[in-house]
Parts: structure tokens; C-alpha cells; sequence
């Protein structure tokens, strides 16, 4: 059989799998394997498989990934996540709008911690919402701005989601996470002026609150020494070369946990709850990866990227044509699948694409982050939006996405920036003499 035609039937396959509510990363493992089975043996096939999975659950570079959700987990139990938002709060809480602002600053401060946008926006939802809906904030933005802000956990380092595609791409994982900084900045920035647009449009929506006295800003302050501890040593050990990622995460972990003993919000039903999420997110995430590999290992065996790289060339498609092509197609795969399974689905494909029009991978691993941020919040699936509706029932969805609409836009601006002007992801990495 022509290898490209196998290609596509694998594709089909794995998509029909996918509809058949097969979870996504066997349903990619399953159709790698057959498929490679038929392109080469079937002993090679099962060989493949075998390989490509130990590899996964062996890898040093993956095992960040338990420790930077043992660490979010136990940075929720503690209570630290709640002195994120009363330090943000305390600063700028009082202008309006200033709850939706201080929920976006808590929103990069907690996933600074714990690198996983579900569990920042799950997590800050729980903190913040209560009390936006206690100051009359108008419901749109209350939950507009947890759900668009818990986006940010994704691409504030350290970021799951980069960890790995650094591994599936073989990039330097401290290169992405500094790449990523002033695109974050730029995220913030945004989200930071769609607030402003709507509440000077409607100053109903997020009515000023009350000036906190410096005394009390500088108690805040120095209850949140935790927090602080925490960020300085996790990303300060890492950017300041004191820490190997797997260090910095393992000593994250570490002192999230005693931070929980200490507060005394340590029992056993907490602990239990924390490791339970902590090791079904790490096993959800290990089947993506391992079935994403043998899938990917198939696909580059049929030189299926190759030809398509091949004919867009000769459709003499001016490169950035294609780059705005595929962040809608990413846009509406966001939309419909869960977004570390959109990414890996197509990494096969794309990444050889873009790498062959001469772009930079680190850049286009920052783009593609992104891309996957704003999927967390466009229906249908928008999984951020589904997690804000869970925690308040009493507004209706519609209210939610009519929410997130501001803060679109402003991720659609963000993203076209970072296209237009590379330098914006690529210039803090080449002034620190990273490739």
C-alpha cells in the first residue's frame, strides 16, 4: 500500500476511534501500531510500541510533570493560592474593575505555581468568584475573567503543556520558559486593558471598591511571605541556574507540602485527594504522550510531513499565509478537543511544516501555546468555561462565554503580535545566548 494513503487511513482511523469515545491517547497508540504494523511487520510493530512507551514513562525530562501537580495541588490545599489574589487585591483592588484585575494577577501568580490552566482557573474560581459576586460585579466579567485568566497557567513557566512539547520537539525546556516570559507580560498587559475597555464601557460591570490602608496592604504583604518563598525558589532556581527543572520541581513539591503541614490544612482526606488528581493527571497524560509518540513515529515513517511540506512549497503560499492557516486550524481543533490532545494529534504534521519554512521552533512552540490557551475558553468545549460553570451553576453558560469575549479578542491580538514580530518571543532567549 502507498505509504501516504496508509497515512491518511491511520488518521481516519484514529479519528473514528476518537468519535467512538476511545480516550484519545490509545486511540493514537492503536492506530500507530496497526499501521506501522502494515508498513513494515507487525513484530516491529508491537517492538515500536513497547519502546516508545517505556521511553515515555523512563524519561527525566516528563517527570516534572507529577512534581509540578503535586505542587499546584498542595499550593491549593494550602491556602496559598488565596494569598495570590489578596496580594493583587490589596494593590488594586479598589479601582474599578479591580477585582477582575487582581483575579487576572492571582490567575499568573497561581500558575506560575502550578503550570496547569484547569487547575488555576478551578482553583481561583473557588477564591475569587465569591468575591466579585459579593462587590456586585456583573456575572460576564466575574467569570469571563477567572476562565480567560486560568489560561495563563499554560503559558506562564513552568508550563506543562511546554515540558512537553519540549520533549516531543527535543528543545531546550529552560529556552521555551524563557521565551514565554514577555509573551506572558504582553498576556497580562491585555487581558489588563480588556478589563479597562469594559468596565468604562459599562462601569455597572466592576464598580470600584474601597482603598485599603498601607497598613494593612503591607500585612497582606507579609502573610504572603509563602507565596513569594515559593515562586523564588521554584522559578528564581531555575532562571538563576541553581536548579535543574526537575529540581526546582521537585523542591516545589517539597515546600507546597510543608506549607499544607504547617497551616495545618494537612488530613488524610486532603492528602488522599491531592495524590489521586496528582497521579490520574500524570497517567492521563503519560497514555497522550506515549500513544502521541508511536503515532508520530508511524506518521514520519510514511514521509507523509515531507510530502506535505513539499506541496505547500510548490503551492508558492507565502509563508506567514500559512502560519495564519494553521492557527485557525488549531483554533477550531481547540474548540473541539481537549488541548494537549490537539497539540500532539498534529505535532507529526506541523512541526516538520513550519520547522521547513524556516522558522524557529522555540518561537512556534510559544505560538502554539498560546493557540492552545485560547481553545481553553471557544465553545463548544472551551474546557476553562465548563470548569467556572461547574463551580456556579446559578449562571448560565451563555453568561460565561458572553464574558470571555473581551479577553478573545485580546488573545487573537496577542497572538498575531507574537506572528508579526518573532523578536517579542526570541529576543530575551538571544540575549541570554540561548538557542
Amino acid at each position: 500500500m502507498d505509504p501516504i494513503l496508509l497515512a491518511v487511513l491511520g488518521l481516519l482511523a484514529m479519528f473514528a476511534l476518537i468519535l467512538l469515545h476511545v480516550p484519545i491517547g490509545v486511540a493514537m497508540g492503536v492506530a500507530g501500531i496497526i499501521g506501522y504494523g502494515l508498513l513494515n511487520n507487525f513484530g516491529a510493530s508491537v517492538t515500536l510500541a513497547a519502546t516508545e512507551t517505556a521511553g515515555v514513562i523512563a524519561s527525566l525530562d516528563l517527570a516534572v510533570i507529577p512534581l509540578f501537580l503535586l505542587m499546584g495541588s498542595f499550593a491549593g490545599a494550602s491556602g496559598l493560592s488565596a494569598d495570590i489574589y489578596k496580594l493583587a487585591n490589596a494593590f488594586i483592588g479598589h479601582r474599578r474593575g479591580g477585582l477582575a484585575l487582581a483575579t487576572i494577577g492571582g490567575c499568573a501568580g497561581f500558575g506560575a505555581v502550578c503550570g496547569s490552566s484547569v487547575a488555576t482557573a478551578a482553583t481561583m474560581g473557588r477564591v475569587a468568584l465569591p468575591e466579585m459576586l459579593k462587590h456586585n460585579y456583573a456575572p460576564s466579567l466575574a467569570t469571563g475573567s477567572i476562565a480567560a485568566g486560568g489560561t495563563l497557567g499554560m503559558l506562564i513557566p513552568p508550563s506543562i503543556i511546554m515540558v512537553i512539547y519540549a520533549f516531543l520537539t527535543e528543545q531546550f525546556v529552560i529556552t521555551l520558559f524563557i521565551a514565554a516570559l514577555v509573551p506572558a507580560i504582553v498576556a497580562i498587559a491585555l487581558h489588563f486593558l480588556a478589563i479597562a475597555i469594559v468596565v468604562r464601557l459599562d462601569p455597572s460591570a466592576g464598580p470600584a471598591g474601597e482603598v485599603m490602608p498601607w497598613p494593612e496592604r503591607w500585612q497582606v504583604v507579609k502573610e504572603s511571605w509563602g507565596v513569594m518563598l515559593l515562586l523564588l525558589a521554584v522559578i528564581g532556581g531555575i532562571y538563576g541556574g541553581v536548579f535543574t527543572v526537575n529540581e526546582a520541581a521537585a523542591l516545589g513539591a517539597v515546600l507546597a507540602f510543608l506549607f499544607t503541614v504547617f497551616r495545618g490544612k494537612l488530613s488524610l482526606g486532603v492528602l488522599r485527594e491531592v495524590v489521586r488528581d496528582a497521579a490520574l493527571n500524570t497517567a492521563m497524560i503519560y497514555i497522550i504522550i506515549a500513544g502521541a509518540s508511536i503515532f508520530s513515529f508511524f506518521i514520519a515513517d510514511t514521509r507523509m510531513p515531507a510530502a506535505l511540506t513539499n506541496l505547500i512549497t510548490e503551492a508558492n503560499l507565502p509563508p506567514l499565509a500559512i502560519i495564519f492557516v494553521l492557527m485557525i486550524m488549531y483554533l477550531i481543533l481547540g474548540s473541539v478537543f481537549d488541548t494537549v490532545a490537539a497539540m500532539l494529534i498534529t505535532l507529526p504534521f506541523v512541526f516538520p511544516l513550519v520547522i521547513g519554512l524556516g522558522y524557529n521552533p522555540i518561537w512556534w512552540g510559544v505560538i502554539l501555546v498560546m493557540v492552545m490557551e485560547v481553545g481553553m475558553i471557544t465553545p463548544p468545549i472551551g474546557m476553562n468555561v465548563f470548569v467556572i460553570y461547574g463551580a456556579a451553576k446559578d449562571i448560565a453558560l451563555k453568561t460565561i462565554f458572553r464574558g470571555i469575549l473581551p479577553f478573545f479578542y485580546a488573545d487573537l491580538i496577542r497572538i498575531t503580535l507574537i506572528i508579526l514580530f518573532p523578536v517579542l518571543a526570541l529576543w530575551l532567549p538571544n540575549l541570554l545566548g540561548m538557542k
